[in-house]
């Protein structure tokens, strides 16, 4: 096996060619959870991964609460099943409540005013619903609960991991807050061991070839609790050792391996670039600086059979959807058909006709 071989794998491991994901919800379960730090982007990804998807199924997941956006996993926001939420939660909060120590003490954020905070945001939504955070910030300000340099952020951060508050349904464009247990009335939970076990489970079918040190870095959990799960589930998998590293998939995606040549438009931030610690495998380290900027900010990479050949960018018009592709100067043009076909599957996400710029 070569790193050109784990790059294809990964195509079918994570849904992106030939997925078997019959609804959004499919996406979602199978991959355990999705980065969705841009929101616009992270319903691109589901599309990219359930061929049947459009932005309106999407959003009538989330608005449903089928599917919901919130803080778990690494300190940023995710895309997780109604299924999931409790159980990921439970699991990965802790982590994430004792690395804000340090930075909610320097804010004067003690465990009085969170209980404070948590106890204010959840009448405000008992009463009012669905919320603009502009409305819960006006609430808790009226509690006398400050809300600048940035402590909102954290305010709300907290009564996410403490399971009170997960995403709304859109109002006028705009996202809100809800109460989980509203959301998701039925706690669906499990012990440590198995939640561990069930994430890794998760991780392994849907990325792999990923390495432990990939998990580590996916899943935020501390390396000895990642070890510890990925003994628990090894024996599901198939091991192999590339560059002195040691990758872990199901056999079921090798199957068909290599598959047909095909390109792919992927959002900012996609789980094919952001759910591996080491990403030489897809994308080489001389255009590394171009998809992921000093700030961190993931850009949409073209994909070609695997293999990250330039970036592209969506420009929404009146009747229908430019899509311009950047190549890298050192990569060749891939067949026009494949661009096309490419651009015609973002076009039907969207709904619109799409118009191919490279």
């Amino acid at each position: 096996m070569t790193l050109t071989d784990i790059a294809q794998l990964r195509l079918r491991s994570q849904q992106i060619a030939a997925s078997t994901c019959k609804t959004v919800k499919d996406v979602i379960t199978w991959m355990g959870a999705m980065q969705a730090q841009d929101h616009s982007m992270a319903k691109w990804a589901l599309g990219v991964r359930c061929p049947s998807a459009t932005i309106a199924k999407v959003e009538t997941a989330l608005d449903k609460g089928t599917i919901l956006r919130t803080h778990l996993l690494r300190p940023t926001w995710h895309l997780v099943s109604a299924d999931d939420i409790y159980w990921l939660l439970e699991l990965t909060a802790p982590y994430l409540l004792a690395g804000q120590r340090s930075r909610n003490k320097a804010l004067e954020l003690s465990e009085t005013l969170f209980k404070k905070s948590n106890r204010t945001i959840e009448n405000a939504l008992s009463k009012g619903g669905h919320l603009l955070r502009e409305e819960l910030l006006a609430a808790l300000q009226q509690a006398k609960i400050a809300t600048d340099e940035n402590r909102s952020s954290h305010l709300l951060f907290r009564a996410e991991l403490d399971g009170i508050i997960c995403s709304g349904k859109t109002s006028g464009g705009k996202q809100t807050y809800a109460l989980l247990a509203e959301r998701v009335p039925h706690k669906k939970t499990l012990g440590k061991e198995e939640a561990m076990a069930t994430l890794a489970a998760r991780y392994f079918n849907s990325r792999g070839p990923a390495t432990q040190k990939d998990f580590v870095n996916w899943s935020g959990l501390p390396a000895t609790d990642a070890k510890r799960a990925m003994e628990m589930v090894k024996t599901r998998f198939v091991q192999e050792t590339v560059n002195g590293e040691s990758y872990w998939f199901s056999n079921a995606i090798t199957r068909h391996a290599k598959g047909d040549a095909a390109v792919h438009l992927l959002p900012g931030f996609d789980e094919y670039i952001i759910g591996y610690k080491d990403r030489t495998a897809s994308l080489p380290l001389a255009h590394t600086k171009t998809i992921i900027n000093v700030n961190g900010i993931f850009r949409p990479p073209l994909v070609v059979n695997g293999q990250v050949k330039g970036l592209w960018a969506r420009t929404p018009e009146d009747d229908k959807i430019g899509i311009t592709i950047t190549l890298f100067p050192d990569s060749s043009r891939p067949p026009k058909e494949l661009l096309e076909q490419a651009a015609a599957q973002t076009g039907k996400f969207y709904g619109k006709k799409a118009e191919l710029r490279v």
